[in-house]
């Protein structure tokens, strides 16, 4: 049997230039180095550092497993010492998403969102990565649900024999700290029953029931609850392997065509519809946003990640593919910024913002403080 790979990928929002919108060029390059020097020791077979929006996204390929300490503490280090830049800059929110002062053995509760997928690599291994700004991790929920619960979009829940077969689904109570594992085609619809709970269910892991592994993972990171405070949204990230029993890559970027509403944006406290954008044009330009999807490819070829770059170009030196670059998605990034301006339009009212339960930022708890006393029954 042969070696099973490990693809980790680990994200934070370290500091910006003006406000939100993309991390320095030198905290990237200080993350690469970082990278750079767990490659040449052995740690990792390869890496490629990118971002979306003020997130930088660290991909790594190891033979480590899940959980290792000592990647998380590698990312630790790229994330700490970028974070040093950024305060030397006083760029904003400088090491937002770091909130212990020292690394204590692994990264989950220190403030990073983690993904991570362990597997035994295929003949061909294509594989996604879709990362996402201004959101929370159940804003891939709806886009899963599709690709892997709906043969409307997914043709292979039909056509194809292995997938045929369906997936299991992790899904986490992301309040509770809890999860549960839930088979379709069989419980399809009490799947969905949780999952459209999007203040409290999210995908966690899906994997295959004809022995493929992980289809995919998401990073369930809620940064609020770890924090005790809002400290930002949480961005999340999605890897995904992709055809030959797994759904195919278009079957993966088929449910991006659909405007859908997201909840984060502005302060983490409105709904606003996926913008798919390359990670060149993920700056936020509309009210902090809108809530940016990115989403990038490689093939992993023996642990290493190969784009569109010479097959001998050194480790980290990657040209991915950038799914949502092309002109095909203006239709949909158009529909995204109509359907912006119309909710947008409501300001401080429901539905444009979340909930009183899910506001990340809200003064209403100290404003009905104060106003208790001057209420009368009726």
């Amino acid at each position: 049997m042969s070696q099973k790979v490990t693809v980790s990928v680990i994200k934070a929002d370290i500091g910006s230039v003006v406000g939100h919108s993309r991390p320095h060029p030198s905290m990237m390059e200080k993350c690469r180095e970082v990278l750079a020097e767990g490659r040449a020791c052995g740690l990792l077979q390869d890496f490629y550092v990118t971002r979306v929006g003020d997130d930088i996204n660290l991909l790594m390929s190891h033979y480590k497993g899940e959980n290792c300490s000592d990647i998380h503490k590698l990312a630790w280090d790229a994330f700490s010492e970028a974070t040093k830049l950024a305060k030397k800059m006083k760029l904003y929110a400088a090491g937002q998403d770091i909130l212990c002062d020292a690394f204590s053995g692994n990264i989950k509760g220190a403030g990073p969102g983690t993904a991570e997928i362990e597997f035994e690599e295929r003949g061909s291994e294509p594989m996604l990565f879709f990362m996402a700004d201004k959101t929370e991790p159940s804003a891939y929920s709806l886009p899963l649900s599709r690709v892997f619960l709906d043969p409307f979009t997914t043709t292979g829940l039909v056509i194809d024999p292995r997938a045929k077969k369906g997936f299991d689904v992790e899904i986490h109570d992301v309040v509770d700290s809890k999860k549960v594992v839930m088979s379709s085609p069989d419980e399809t619809y009490d799947i969905l029953s949780l999952l459209g709970d999007t203040t409290r269910y999210a995908i966690k892991r899906i994997e295959s029931r004809v022995g493929l592994g992980t289809a995919c993972v998401v990073s369930t990171d809620k940064l609020n609850i770890t924090a005790g405070k809002y400290v930002g949204k949480d961005d999340p990230v999605c890897i995904c392997r992709a055809q030959s029993g797994l759904p195919a890559v278009g079957e993966y970027l088929q449910p991006y065509m659909n405007t859908m509403l997201v909840a984060g944006w502005m302060r983490g406290s409105h709904y606003g519809a996926f913008y798919p954008c390359a990670v060149e044009d993920s700056d936020p330009t509309y009210f902090d946003g809108p809530p940016r999807i990115c989403c990038i490819g490689f093939q992993l070829n023996e642990g290493r990640f190969q784009g569109l770059e010479p097959m001998d170009s050194a480790p980290g030196d990657h040209t991915p593919i950038d799914f949502f670059a092309g002109q095909v998605w203006d239709e949909v990034r158009t529909e995204s910024v109509k359907a912006c301006k119309m909710i947008r339009g409501h300001g401080p009212f429901m539905p444009a913002i979340l909930s009183p339960d899910e506001m990340e930022y809200t003064t209403r708890p100290a404003v009905l403080q104060q106003l208790t006393p001057r209420f009368q029954d009726l």
